[in-house]
């Protein structure tokens, strides 16, 4: 964590007992403008935590909320399934384009109003696409939601600014998790929902969520004039929307065209492209979207880089265990679970991914952030090594989902202290932004790479074909090789002992470093 004040100064205390009328107590980016006799809103630090943590739960879970309706949606919207996988496809897309956008606009203009912002837009998105029954419309609700996700990164760079130092490890880690334990809720609670009503009560349940998570940030998360006047950068940002959309849409669509296809190469090399002609642009730009400088700063870079890595392990195991636990009993390694059973053997990683946020707080506190997130990629790559072994019921797939869903919740729970301490204040809300992309990124990559894996190599069940035994062993092995070769790229993060315990290299606060001279 950085400091905002010079040595000495007192830092430990709680936002709730600080008045407007004393702004020399306030940290800068907290204090308000001066208006004598008018008190700030007292919010105690913990129901601010609240409600963030509450907004980004529900902003993650929207990702995995229409995967139990998504064979039915070519009936339920008159379409067919190649359009369909858009449903699914549009949100994911969307929420990796607006991350750094939104952290950019939070530095600019607070980032309590992007969580307002980012919060109306899931909102909205949820009423469209609860009133929908064809394609567009519910793509434009699902793209909307999609938006909602850049409330994530936002939230997690607020925290610093807002709760007491000894809070602040135990904070990100909590709002950090929700990323995971979102996604990892969605399947089984979607399909309850599915099973005991109408398919347009998902969408009318998010709206619902939706308003009490912009009652509960308007009235619960403190207005921090934490803004950095400046310009947005509009060409920056469509130049990375269409790169990022480019390259997405051809590794998502990769296993269904093809890796070989014209189409999966042209839409991978086009983003590409676009992607080195906009960072160039951004080097040259003088207040760019992204300030690549400091992202290629050798902790931040690496950070981002085992980020990617570790998406992809937490991935895996979101697409590869439940089409095992579904597959028929008859094949002799398919478990003949429904899709209801199917997500509730899945749900104990959720309740995990919560359980080990607070644990991984007090890593970070004891040990560092760097050796945490080792640790926590360690425990992934380790639960796909027990899944190899237990394939053979429901209640062992269980045991390693548990395994993989706490070293999920330790690691995601690290990284952002480790960019945090890495980057200046002001860049904080884009700097986590861009790492919460690079999660995002390795999510993709795990689901095209799984899906043609799965589709490649298959067993004749009647008419129709299925994966094999093969493919699922294959699958979990290259979970946790990407899991380990997240700890490896951990281990090359320089280490400074720091407000995290190993904060990186270049993570001394600007006030501190001015008052030692």
């Amino acid at each position: 964590m950085t400091l905002d004040a010079p040595i000495g100064t007192e830092c430990h205390m709680g936002l709730s007992s600080l008045t407007v009328g004393d702004p020399a107590r306030l940290p800068p980016e907290t204090q308000e403008p001066y208006v004598p006799g008018q008190k700030t809103r007292a919010t105690h630090p913990v129901a601010t935590v609240a409600a963030l943590c509450f907004g980004g739960l529900m902003a993650a879970l929207t990702q995995t909320m229409v995967i139990p309706i998504q064979g039915e949606l070519p009936r339920l919207l008159s379409s067919t399934a190649d359009n369909t996988a858009w449903v699914v496809t549009i949100t994911l897309l969307c929420g990796a384009v607006t991350m750094p956008i939104s952290g950019r606009l939070a530095d600019m203009v607070g980032k309590q109003r992007v969580l307002i912002g980012s919060t109306v837009l899931l909102l909205v998105g949820s009423v469209v696409a609860a009133l929908s029954s064809s394609l567009a419309p519910m793509l434009v609700g699902r793209g909307l939601q999609g938006l909602a996700m850049g409330f994530i990164p936002v939230g997690i760079a607020l925290l610093r600014a807002v709760v007491p130092p000894q809070m602040a490890s135990t904070a990100v880690a909590a709002m950090s998790a929700t990323l995971g334990v979102g996604g990892a809720i969605g399947l089984p609670l979607s399909a309850w929902i599915v099973q005991v009503g109408n398919w347009h009560l998902l969408f009318w349940i998010s709206a619902v969520v939706a308003a009490l998570v912009l009652v509960a940030v308007a009235v619960l998360v403190p207005h921090t004039h934490d803004a950095e006047p400046g310009s947005f950068d509009l060409r920056g940002a469509v130049g990375l929307a269409l790169g990022l959309v480019l390259f997405l849409v051809g590794l998502s669509k990769a296993s269904t065209w093809g890796w070989g296809s014209g189409r999966t190469i042209g839409f991978l090399v086009g983003g590409l492209v676009v992607l080195v002609a906009w960072g160039a642009m951004q080097l040259r730009t003088r207040e760019p979207l992204v300030d690549l400088r400091s992202t290629a700063r050798l902790p931040v870079l690496l950070t981002n880089l085992a980020a990617v890595a570790i998406g992809m392990g937490m991935m895996a195991m979101s697409i590869v265990v439940p089409q095992l636990l579904e597959l028929p009993d008859q094949l002799g390694y398919g478990l003949g679970q429904t899709i209801l059973q199917a997500g509730l053997w899945m749900a104990p990683g959720g309740l995990m991914m919560m359980i080990f946020s607070p644990v991984s707080s007090r890593l970070i506190d004891t040990i560092g952030a760097k050796v945490t997130l080792m640790v926590g990629a360690s425990v992934l790559g380790a639960g796909y090594l027990v899944a190899l072994a237990l394939m053979g019921t429901p209640w062992q797939l269980m045991i390693a989902v548990i395994v993989i869903s706490t070293g999920v919740g330790i690691g995601y729970a690290a990284m952002p202290t480790l960019i945090l301490d890495a980057t200046p204040p002001r860049e904080a809300a884009s700097a986590v932004g861009v790492n919460t992309l690079m999660r995002s990124l390795g999510t993709t990559v795990a689901a095209a790479l799984m899906g043609t894996i799965l589709t490649s190599s298959t067993t004749a069940l009647g008419p129709v074909q299925v994966p094999s035994e093969g493919a699922f062993q294959v699958c979990f092995v290259i979970g946790a090789v990407a899991a380990f070769v997240g700890v490896a790229i951990i281990a090359l993060i320089p280490r400074v002992r720091g407000t995290s315990g190993d904060a990186a290299v270049g993570a001394v606060p600007e006030t501190v470093s001015a008052a030692a001279h």
